[in-house]
C-alpha cells in the first residue's frame, strides 16, 4: 500500500474515532484510540517513535518523538487545540525531513467536523 493509500485508509479510521468521541479530549486519549484502531484493522503502526537528529556526522537523541507513524512510511501528528498554526505544521516537516518520509497528517481532533481538522503534508523529498 503506497502512502496515499495508507493515508485514505487513516483518515476514515480517525473520522471513526472522532465521531466516537467528540472533541475536547486531551490528544493523548486520542493518540491510544486512534493507535489501537489502526493497529486492529491489520496495518503496523508504531507509536511515540524516536525520530534522532544527525548533525555533522553524528546521531543525536534530542527527545523528537513522531505521535504515530504507520506502516514505516506515513508520519500523523495529533494535536487537540482550538486551532491549527504554523508551528503544528513546521513540527511535521520536521520530523518528515528527519526520518525522510513523503507524506504526513496532521490532524486536530478539537473541531466539529474531523475534516476541518486534517492538513495533508508532502516532503518533496
Amino acid at each position: 500500500m503506497n502512502e496515499n493509500e495508507l493515508s485514505h485508509k487513516i483518515i476514515g479510521i480517525a473520522m471513526e474515532v472522532h465521531t466516537a468521541l467528540g472533541p475536547g479530549l486531551l490528544e493523548s486519549a486520542y493518540k491510544e484510540c486512534l493507535h489501537y484502531k489502526i493497529a486492529k484493522s491489520g496495518l503496523f503502526i508504531e507509536k511515540e517513535k524516536a525520530m534522532p537528529l544527525v548533525f555533522d556526522e553524528v546521531k543525536l537523541d534530542c527527545g523528537y518523538r513522531l505521535d504515530l507513524l504507520v506502516e514505516g512510511k506515513l508520519v500523523i501528528e495529533l494535536k487537540s487545540v482550538d486551532m491549527l498554526n504554523d508551528v503544528h505544521l513546521a513540527q511535521v516537516l520536521t520530523y518528515m525531513k528527519l526520518g525522510n518520509f513523503k507524506l504526513g497528517l496532521l490532524m486536530n481532533f478539537n473541531v466539529a467536523r474531523l475534516k476541518d481538522g486534517i492538513k495533508r503534508v508532502v516532503n518533496n523529498l
